[in-house]
Order: C-alpha cells, then sequence, then structure tokens
C-alpha cells in the first residue's frame, strides 16, 4: 500500500487556501459585466449585484424584501438621444462626465432637467424617460444604480420602448394595426411609417436643434412639450402639498359621500383634475456643491441619503462619495444598516474586507473602473495607493442614515467603551487599552504611516496598476 507524502499533502492544502482567498476576493471584486445596449453612438453595461436583505419604511413597514441592486455603466457619444423608454426598475443617475438633459413624465407632464458633472437624479420605475448628451464633443458617462427589488424578474432589468421601429421595437408595435388607427385617429398607412422607420437601435444620433433642447411644439395648445416651461418649487413644498392636497380631498369626500348639497355643480373627479398651477418636480442634487460630512488634509466624505434627497425614498438607496489622498485610509468601520457598492473614479488603492468570525475574507486591490461590493456588518476599509489620491463613488441599499459604526480612530466604538470591560475583553490592563485606542487623534479618515522602501515586488505590482488606472 502506497503511504500519502506529507509534502503533496501540504501542497494540496496550500493550493485550497490560495483558491478560497481568491474566490472571497473575487466575490468582493464584480466583474462579470453584461452588455445591455451596443450601438454606434452609445452602450450601456451592467454589473450584476448581489441580494442583500432590506426594510422599506411607509407602506408595509417591517417587512423584509429582498433589495437586489445592480450597477450600470451608460455611455453616450456628443448629439446622441437615449430614446423614450420605462424599466421594470428604478434609477438613480449619477453624472460622472459630461452634461446631459433628462426628460421624463411627472404628472402626466414632460418634464426636463440639465443635469451637469455630480449631479444625480431618481427615475421611477415606470416612468417613460429619455437622455440627450447636451455636452460639445465630449462623450457622456453616467453611473447608476439599478433597482431590480420589483422588478419583472428578466435579469438584469427589462426596457419597454415607448419610442422605437424596427430596432428598437416600439411597445406600440404589438397592438394591430386597426387599433392603433382607432387610437390615434390616423390611418394604418401613416401608424406603419411611424413604427417602421427607426433603425438605429436604443441609442442615435440627433440633429443639431434636439441636442440643443430648442422647443419644437408644433401648432396651438399642443402640450407636448409642456414641461420646458415649467416653474419648479422645492421638493419639501411640494411634499407638504400633497399632504395637505390628499387630506383635503379626504375630508371633502367624506362630506360629499355623507351629506347633500356639498360641493356645488360639476363632479368631484373633475374639480380634482382641474389643474391650479404649473406641476411642480423633484431637482437634481448635485453631490460637489455640498460641504462635505467629513475633511480634513487626508481626505473628505458625504453621504446623501432620504433626509438630503426626498426621492431616493422612494427607491431606498442611498449615495456616497469619498476622495482619499495618497495612501491615507476609510478607517475601518461597518455598515449597521446597508450593503455598499462602490465604484473607483480615479486613482487605485485597496480594499480590506473581514469575516464574521474575525479572520481576512479578502484584501482587493481596485484601480479607475472597478466596482466593489462589501456586505452589511462585514468589516471592511479602503486604502489609497501611495502613487496618488483615490475617488470613489457608490451606492447603499438603505435610503436611511446609516451611521457607520468605526473601529478605530477618535470616534471609533472602541474609544467609546473604553473601560474595565473593554479591557477584560481583550485581556489586557485598562492602561495599555487606552494607549492603543487613544492613539490615533484623527477621525474618520486615517493619514498614512511611514514605510520603509519597497521591495522589488510591490514596486511591480504599484506599476501594473498604474498601467490598468491608464
Amino acid at each position: 500500500m502506497n503511504k500519502s507524502n506529507p509534502w503533496t499533502a501540504l501542497a494540496l492544502l496550500l493550493l485550497v487556501c490560495c483558491f478560497t482567498v481568491a474566490a472571497a476576493a473575487s466575490a468582493f471584486r464584480l466583474e462579470k459585466w453584461e452588455q445591455v445596449v451596443k450601438t454606434e453612438t452609445g452602450e450601456v453595461r451592467v454589473l450584476r449585484g448581489s441580494d442583500s436583505p432590506s426594510k422599506r419604511q411607509g407602506a408595509g413597514a417591517g417587512s423584509d424584501r429582498t433589495n437586489s441592486i445592480h450597477i450600470g455603466f451608460i455611455f453616450m457619444e456628443p448629439k446622441s438621444l437615449f430614446i423614450p423608454q420605462y424599466l421594470d426598475s428604478s434609477l438613480v443617475l449619477f453624472v460622472h462626465r459630461g452634461e446631459v438633459r433628462v426628460g421624463w413624465v411627472y404628472k402626466d407632464d414632460l418634464v426636463e432637467k440639465q443635469l451637469k458633472m455630480g449631479d444625480i437624479l431618481h427615475i421611477p420605475a415606470g416612468s417613460t424617460f429619455y437622455m440627450v448628451n447636451t455636452s460639445k464633443g465630449q462623450r457622456l458617462q453616467i453611473i447608476c444604480s439599478v433597482d431590480a427589488s420589483e422588478s419583472l424578474g428578466f435579469p438584469p432589468y427589462q426596457s419597454f420602448f415607448v419610442g422605437g421601429g424596427r430596432n428598437p421595437v416600439s411597445v406600440l408595435a404589438g397592438f394591430h394595426k386597426s387599433t392603433l388607427s382607432t387610437a390615434f385617429n390616423v390611418t394604418q398607412e401613416e401608424i406603419e411609417t411611424i413604427l417602421g422607420s427607426q433603425t438605429g437601435g436604443p441609442i442615435v444620433m440627433v440633429t443639431d436643434d434636439v441636442a440643443a433642447g430648442k422647443d419644437r411644439r408644433r401648432g396651438k395648445g399642443d402640450r407636448g412639450r409642456r414641461g420646458l416651461l415649467l416653474d419648479f418649487d422645492s421638493e419639501e413644498e411640494e411634499e407638504e402639498e400633497e399632504e395637505e392636497e390628499e387630506q383635503r380631498w379626504s375630508w371633502r369626500e367624506l362630506l360629499e359621500n355623507f351629506m347633500i348639497g356639498v360641493g356645488g355643480g360639476g363632479s368631484g373627479d373633475d374639480r380634482r383634475n382641474a389643474k391650479k398651477g404649473p406641476v411642480k418636480s423633484p431637482h437634481p442634487y448635485n453631490l460637489y456643491d455640498r460641504d462635505p460630512d467629513v475633511k480634513n488634509k487626508y481626505g473628505w466624505s458625504l453621504a446623501v441619503d432620504e433626509h438630503d434627497y426626498k426621492p431616493l425614498k422612494h427607491s431606498d438607496i442611498g449615495v456616497y462619495i469619498v476622495n482619499l489622498t495618497a495612501g491615507s485610509m476609510l478607517a475601518p468601520h461597518v455598515n449597521p444598516r446597508a450593503a455598499e457598492y462602490g465604484v473607483v473614479l480615479g486613482g487605485s488603492g485597496r480594499i480590506e474586507v473581514v469575516f464574521p468570525n474575525g479572520t481576512a475574507a479578502a484584501s482587493v486591490e481596485v484601480a479607475a473602473g472597478d466596482v466593489f461590493w462589501i456586505p452589511r456588518y462585514f468589516p471592511f476599509c479602503q486604502i489609497a495607493s501611495r502613487s496618488g489620491p483615490m475617488e470613489f463613488f457608490g451606492f447603499t441599499t438603505s435610503s436611511r442614515r446609516n451611521r457607520p459604526q468605526f473601529l478605530a480612530g477618535a470616534r471609533s466604538v472602541l474609544t467609546a467603551m473604553v473601560g474595565p470591560e473593554l479591557a477584560a475583553a481583550f485581556g489586557v490592563p485598562e492602561e495599555i487599552l487606552r494607549e492603543v485606542v487613544k492613539a490615533q487623534s484623527e477621525a474618520v479618515i486615517m493619514p498614512a504611516r511611514p514605510s520603509p522602501e519597497p521591495t522589488r515586488k510591490e514596486k511591480e505590482r504599484e506599476e501594473k496598476m498604474e498601467r490598468r488606472e491608464k
């Protein structure tokens, strides 16, 4: 009988360990792209996220749901149009590069917003919208969250194109021609002309007038582009007006149903539908126009939740952005309320993630364009490379205030809890524990520690990361 070679067993063990570490690292860096749209003038790529439990507030509050977020990247050439469509998923758009005009139907009217770099905007699921790259000579780049928690189940999301022809096919084409002829009050030949012309795909080139957003109304009384003329009030005023209107009509209906002669002539529906003034819509929110939540000479960070930008509440998604100077670190911390998705906008660095049992889950090197995912409750930190600053942007799976729990630094949970109980937990004298816990004077963002001359292997890794970034 052959005896097993102990060196062979050791080699197999090391191989298994290396495979486990590599698999864990790949689980936290999302790499499987799906090309959803590709034309000569633009493309859409999506990285599927991971399911994570969260709770939606409001109707049905307290019931668990699976909040499946995917990360989308939209690229559009100058003077291009992403044709009108609606999705089975809500979007939160972030303009990374360029400028874009977004038009969507809000309360039966078209509204348009001109977005610049740093703006975020929420597009509800089922709301018909379009986008036009208005930048002169600059390619538009948008990063978006795709909230598929209430989708039809056609991954990663399902588009319903309202505009279109032969490519893409408009949803109108599914109706019988005679049905459409009756509905539009035109001939079937006219219907066939409209539905048979478009062949360029979902993203097409447009004329200078369309790109410039000129008002193209035809005829008197045309409501087709009314949104261009609307005045917009603040979101707070809009929300208060909606609540007051609901309360006012609930009492009015009660009186009309149970009392005689209340309300005068005309039906309640007619009065309710009568417009009192211009439609109001949510404004975009610019990340770079706001002061950071945390800022020191080692970097800055800010988070946007439903308290800052109310439309986020509808999709239950938060937004954040962090900028770290060369070598600095966002201190080890835990997100108690949400999972986190991040996109490296510039620079390079490293993401460290820890399993609940205190072992290393991953130490992943990332560069511009990489996407990473951090599960809820998992401790992690981000560290910029010494070669330059790192900036990353992302989404969280909850629109409520996250309040991350930091595990090191002047605002850490250890600093708050330092005392005999914590010392006993670590099994060291309290004086020694205090020296360690109180040594760091910075909070949230930490400076880089001095290091010896990098080894040849470290230099090669830095050069590799720099080449990836270029």
